[in-house]
């Protein structure tokens, strides 16, 4: 897929699902139930044992599925490797951005000032991830954007499927949500309410 149709999926949707586990097994199973639930991006962190193997199994069952917590060139190098459709960063770091954008990789570095963010996006980053997001706060994207209103953010870190509407509503392309979803008792039912609750804030 290419990065045009990895970002046209996030804004879209407007939800990245992340996967945030202590073994391979439980993070194809939450990786699988948020897919089958109709998201159509979905991170896997490295942070996670035997990430890389959870993506390329996921790539070869046809599904486009993203490295998150890719802090290094050499981790965006393996994340390639194994088929990642984007890689998301909770730092940046401007080797990943590059890789990145020469590998033709969709690429969401982790921001937290607004010079950051334009530093990512003259390197080639295709969005920015507000990160740690509850440092911020939606008025504050809202205002930030007055100023910068091609700046398209993914806030994750902190949001909740009830604080997700209200990041939308101030003009983020995106949020980031892991264990609300991931932890649900019903993954489908979680993903579809977010989702609605998202579009509703659209308008």
């Amino acid at each position: 897929m290419s990065v045009e149709q990895v970002m046209a999926g996030i804004a879209e949707q407007g939800v990245v699902g992340i996967v945030r586990t202590t073994s391979a097994a439980e993070a194809t199973r939450a990786a699988s139930a948020l897919i089958d639930a109709g998201l159509s991006a979905v991170e896997v962190s490295l942070t996670t044992p035997g990430a890389l193997d959870v993506i390329a199994e996921l790539g070869q069952a046809g599904s486009v599925v993203g490295a998150g917590t890719v802090r290094t060139l050499a981790a965006a190098r393996d994340a390639h490797a194994a088929g990642a459709g984007f890689l998301v960063s909770p730092n940046l770091d401007l080797e990943v951005v590059r890789f990145a954008v020469e590998h033709g990789l969709a690429v969401v570095p982790g921001c937290l000032t607004p010079t950051e963010m334009t530093a990512a996006i003259a390197a080639g980053a295709h969005a920015v991830k507000i990160f740690p997001a509850h440092l911020w706060s939606p008025a504050a994207l809202r205002g930030m954007l007055e100023a910068m209103p091609d700046l398209r953010c993914v806030p994750t870190g902190g949001v909740s499927p009830a604080s997700a509407p209200e990041w939308i509503a101030a003009g983020a392309l995106a949020v980031g949500v892991g264990g609300a979803l991931t932890r649900s008792e019903d993954p489908r039912a979680a993903v579809a309410d977010l989702l609605a609750a998202v579009q509703d804030a659209r308008g």
